[in-house]
């Protein structure tokens, strides 16, 4: 695993999941702790190559032309609505729903030990960050359950992120500020004079990850979607963990025909299964990001 010091943060705090730990669909105790550590230390952690690429290609397809969709309307979404940027969520029906993103072993391993027993999502949605788009304001996802503490309270709630192809900065990374989930005095939306203060002691990194990558992150971190230079619709799958304790809202909905992809999840999918298709894209409940 890479690591870095808080007057350097260039590198991103990586885990190479290996052969044996895919077959047992847990990590060692070693990598265990250091994906805790790292999400308690600096809000965040990338797995590597955890999800099957064919899956991944499967959705780039159809949500590609899901993209073209929602551009061709205009409708924007995440934080600040801005141009280019979309609220879009994969399909929720078959044969778009994996279980190796929906109840992932390793990527549940990891939240389960960081939340405790009874952890649950609560969204299976995502963001694509289109060519041509703009900067979004600096925010956090969701408030400090305690505010004023400093440090902040445990993590109790984590966006999981499943890109479906390499990232880097060339296409519009996230912008993600590490340690920031435990700054506790600080409001979801973030002035500029609370962020140049902020960039002079720990700068911003980008969450670049490869192809199969899985993005772990407190959703109290301070960040935000950034221009894409390229030519090409950067996605971003999302669901979001949460502690056993914390309030549920309504189930999330898929159609039938999918159930069997959630079987056996260490996080409770929170999820109903209904026989009519409807509507699903720029229809989401949870946050902007």
């Amino acid at each position: 695993m890479e690591t870095s010091s808080p007057a350097d943060k260039e590198a991103t705090m990586e885990i190479a999941v290996t052969p044996q730990e895919m077959a047992d669909g847990a990590l060692s105790a070693e990598h265990l702790t250091q994906a805790l550590g790292a999400i308690e230390e600096d809000g965040y952690v990338v797995l590597e190559d955890i999800v099957d690429h064919d899956h991944l290609d499967a959705l780039h397809e159809k949500m590609t032309e899901d993209t073209n969709t929602l551009v061709g309307r205009e409708q924007w979404g995440g934080a600040g609505r801005i141009a280019n940027h979309l609220q879009q969520g994969p399909p929720p029906f078959a044969p778009f729903i994996f279980p190796d993103i929906v109840a992932n072993p390793i990527t549940n391993h990891v939240t389960t030990a960081l939340l405790g027993d009874g952890a649950y999502n609560s969204f299976y949605n995502g963001n694509t960050n289109c060519p041509g788009s703009g900067t979004q304001p600096l925010h956090m996802d969701t408030g400090h359950l305690w505010p004023d503490l400093n440090p902040s309270h445990p993590t109790a709630t984590v966006v999981v992120n499943f890109a479906l192809r390499d990232v880097t900065a060339d296409d519009g990374a996230i912008e993600i500020w590490p340690g920031t989930h435990l700054v506790g005095d600080v409001g979801r939306r973030i002035d500029d004079e609370i962020e140049e203060t902020r960039r002079a002691d720990t700068p911003p990194v980008r969450g670049e990850t490869k192809k199969g990558a899985v993005l772990i992150r407190d959703m109290r971190l301070w960040h935000r979607g950034v221009p894409n230079p390229s030519d090409m619709p950067r996605h971003m799958i999302a669901l979001v963990h949460n502690a056993s304790f914390l309030r549920r809202g309504r189930p999330l909905r898929y159609v039938t025909g999918c159930e069997a992809a959630f079987e056996g999840s260490a996080v409770e999918p929170h999820a109903e299964f209904v026989d009519e298709p409807f509507e699903y894209l720029g229809s989401y409940r949870g946050p902007n990001s």
